[in-house]
């Protein structure tokens, strides 16, 4: 019923498209499983695996990052669940991984001894299923129950299992759903809330759960009790969570709106109660505590709170109307909020000086904020985990040449390196430095520059960038960077570009909509700039992104090919008149525009890689990648720029994955190939002189 209603839904929009969208002489490569489109890609895929894995330094590079992703040295993620930390863990041995759990006595040794829980592997062996992990939730607080999510080849629909943590198994009459992108939670230990495809008129526009149901055990799934329905079809989505903490247990429904905008509900009994914050703010309930992100500046009663600042209240009385804010962090040019947790007493705030982490634990009460004991220098550093049944918390610190160390400890008290991970490349010769390059309006932009010490000159240079959705690019330690391409003499830079959230929700929302042009023109800056100090010349400056930061290349190649040599463009957005109609693609018009309205057209026209190529200009080669089975952006985009370029007679070599999603891997073995693709692809025109440019297009 959904494919049938996603179907009149397209025709419809399509047919408000303007005569030059409508005959898109590429639209066919949009059928994802089309027959002609399929043999399309593995035409595409044939001819780059013939160049890229025409050296025998390709297969030693895939060797190279296999042997950094499935190192046994790597420190475990870990999530606490009542005694146990859980990790999820991937290597050689386990491509499709373990679902794993220890306790902390045990975890603290050089070789934990693991409680395995789930062997993906064997699962995926004994039902023939390429099953990749997605997640649990478990039953708090006895956590004896859980819900495990798989995903087929990574893609971001789900089937949901119920699973036994005490007999390691599934229970075969427990709570399941089919395959879709669907949202549960527990609300007991008989009954979930639910959003799925309950068939029509369930899902929004987008394909996510529009309806939240009570479902019961033993209870027929399409029997299950709608508590909440989304206002409208062009909602995002809608969904329910519970909080189960002793003596604070709640229920929440929330409404998305769209990428930035929601409405939160507390359902008490049959009443659902709205919590009335700004809507395009991040608002959570903790105990009796109500805390408030703003994203945009908000006038409560005579009080005006600006962007950016975290605010906490006393809930029943926020909810009364007579709760006094408390601002217990605010920005300033320099300074925001990088990330916030409670644990049971206690509020730990990460704060971003120039993209530099501090870490603070704030008492509810008297809100004094003191630094955290413990906290390495000279790295960033991040809330890994945190406990809200304790106050227990890990913290992991890192930097480009600084492998990471997870710290623990408890909130209020100093923290203790428990593990520390080998370095994987030798950062002896590596330098990291912070510039500022301007943008055309004059907002400065920072940078990092990871080098090489006694560098004598212009060098190759890899820029990487994202810029959308507020999300902060941060300082981190990779491996793979480090072994193929600072060990080959390369330089790496990553960009703090407007669209991001290095400097709190302003740094982002002026880039929304018509503001798109100013991540294209910080990114455009920087690149200028990394020439201008001697750092690299245009000819020997290579820029990865993706999805957004593969929109971002993809303006780089049709607007400033000029200030590349080399570009790699992944899981892109790149046809901006039809991106509503491909995946979810209609979730992102908050973010950057609707096509169907001629205003928005009208700017986002000037920028849209897929109809701005030129055969009049000359571009920097161009590697495409993307997954067939990516049900976020939909790969039509990287193939019908591919063939667009083609046409035009540019440079350029396209890869599709089989399987990975959006997340472009399945396991430590595709994601190997992929990084060597990539680096083979650059290091064969920036670093390799004795190859020709030309051949990356051959």
């Amino acid at each position: 019923m959904f494919l049938i209603q996603r179907k009149v839904w397209e025709t419809a929009t399509l047919a408000r498209m303007n005569d030059g969208a409508a005959l898109d002489p590429y639209l066919w490569l949009e059928d994802v499983q089309g027959d002609a489109a399929l043999a399309w890609v593995r035409e595409r895929n044939a001819q780059a695996r013939r160049v890229l894995e025409a050296q025998p330094q390709f297969f030693a590079m895939r060797t190279q990052i296999r042997a950094v992703l499935d190192s046994r040295d790597r420190i475990p993620a870990v999530t606490r669940r009542g005694d146990w930390l859980y990790n999820f863990w991937q290597d050689a041995d386990n491509p499709r991984g373990l679902w794993r759990r220890a306790t902390l006595d045990e975890y603290r040794k050089l070789d934990p001894r693991w409680d395995t829980l789930l062997d993906l592997d064997a699962l995926g062996r004994a039902e023939n299923e390429n099953w990749v992990w997605a997640g649990a939730v478990v039953l708090r607080p006895r956590d004896e129950r859980c819900l495990i999510k798989l995903s087929r080849g990574g893609a971001d629909a789900v089937v949901v299992r119920e699973f036994d943590l005490t007999t390691r198994s599934f229970l075969p009459d427990g709570f399941a759903l089919p395959e879709a992108k669907s949202d549960i939670d527990w609300l007991d230990a008989d009954t979930v809330l639910v959003g799925t495809d309950f068939g029509d008129g369930s899902l929004t526009n987008v394909g996510l759960p529009r309806l939240v149901k009570r479902w019961r055990r033993g209870e027929p799934l399409q029997q299950a009790e709608t508590i909440f329905a989304a206002g409208e079809k062009t909602d995002l989505t809608a969904g329910g969570g519970v909080d189960r903490t002793p003596g604070f247990e709640r229920t929440f429904i929330v409404r998305m709106l769209d990428v930035h905008s929601q409405e939160l509900y507390e359902l008490r009994g049959d009443e659902l109660i709205r919590i009335d914050t700004p809507t395009d703010s991040a608002a959570d309930v903790h105990r009796q505590w109500l805390t408030i992100w703003l994203r945009t500046d908000w006038v409560r009663a005579d009080a005006r709170y600006v962007a950016g600042s975290l605010l906490v209240a006393d809930y029943e009385q926020f909810l009364a109307g007579t709760a006094e804010l408390e601002v217990i962090f605010a920005p300033d040019a320099h300074t925001s909020l990088g990330q916030y947790a409670w644990t049971r007493d206690r509020l730990v705030v990460v704060t971003r000086v120039d993209v530099a982490s501090r870490v603070q634990v704030v008492t509810p009460g008297s809100w004094d904020a003191q630094p955290v004991e413990g906290v390495p220098g000279n790295t960033d550093t991040v809330i890994s985990a945190s406990d809200d049944f304790s106050n227990e918390i890990f913290l992991c610190s890192d930097g480009f040449d600084t492998p990471p160390r997870l710290l623990h400890g408890a909130a209020g008290e100093p923290v203790h390196v428990i593990k520390s991970a080998p370095a994987m490349f030798d950062a002896d010769d590596i330098i990291v430095a912070q510039n500022f390059a301007t943008s055309a309006d004059g907002t400065s932009i920072p940078y990092f520059v990871v080098g090489h010490r006694d560098a004598g000159g212009p060098g190759p240079t890899l820029l990487s960038g994202y810029g959308a959705y507020g999300v902060s690019m941060i300082p981190g330690y990779a491996g793979a960077v480090g072994r193929l391409w600072l060990a080959r003499g390369g330089s790496y830079v990553l960009a703090n570009i407007r669209g991001g959230g290095e400097y709190g929700p302003g740094w982002h929302t002026q880039t929304m909509r018509a503001g798109r042009h100013l991540v294209a023109e910080d990114f455009a800056a920087v690149a200028t700039d990394l020439v201008a100090r001697g750092i690299t010349t245009a000819e020997q400056l290579g820029a990865s992104g993706g999805s957004a930061g593969g929109l971002l290349v993809g303006i780089m190649l049709t607007q400033y090919p000029q200030l590349f040599g080399i570009l790699v463009c992944d899981a892109p957005v790149l046809d901006m008149r039809r991106y509503p109609l491909m995946g979810v693609g209609a979730a992102s018009v908050a973010e950057f525009g609707d096509p169907d309205d001629p205003g928005d057209w009208e700017f986002m026209a000037k920028y849209s890689p897929y109809q701005n190529i030129s055969a009049a200009t000359r571009y920097p080669p161009v590697l495409i990648t993307a997954a067939i089975n990516d049900d976020r952006v939909q790969p039509g985009h990287a193939r019908k720029m591919t063939a667009a370029l083609q046409a035009a007679g540019h440079r350029v070599l396209y890869y599709e994955r089989i399987e990975g999603g959006h997340g472009g891997a399945a396991n430590t073995a595709q994601a190997a190939f992929n990084m060597a693709l990539t680096y083979e692809f650059l290091l064969r025109t920036l670093v390799d002189t004795r190859r020709k440019p030309a051949a990356a297009a051959d």
